[in-house]
């Protein structure tokens, strides 16, 4: 049951291309977490992580249902 709650990366890279994946992901009913340090850095009043950079997470028990996704829209940007 524990392992249900972790989350994984399933990508990082430049914003614009992370939203089209959480577009996507959208569609399924699964709203990933993103994660912006540099975006961050900036509301906190420092300046960290690389610009336009994104991290997105889901739980693991999306994993399965959402891999044929991800993996047809990283080829279809040529990220994969």
């Amino acid at each position: 049951m524990e392992s249900e709650k972790e989350t994984v990366r399933i990508f990082t890279d430049p914003a614009m291309i992370g939203q089209g994946l959480i577009a996507r992901l959208n569609e399924l009913g699964i709203s990933p977490i993103v994660k912006d340090d540099h975006q961050s850095g900036i509301t906190g009043g420092f300046a960290a992580g690389i610009p336009n950079q994104v991290r997105l997470f889901i739980r693991q028990e999306e994993l399965s249902k959402s891999k044929k996704i991800i993996d047809a829209y990283l080829k279809e940007v040529g990220e994969n």
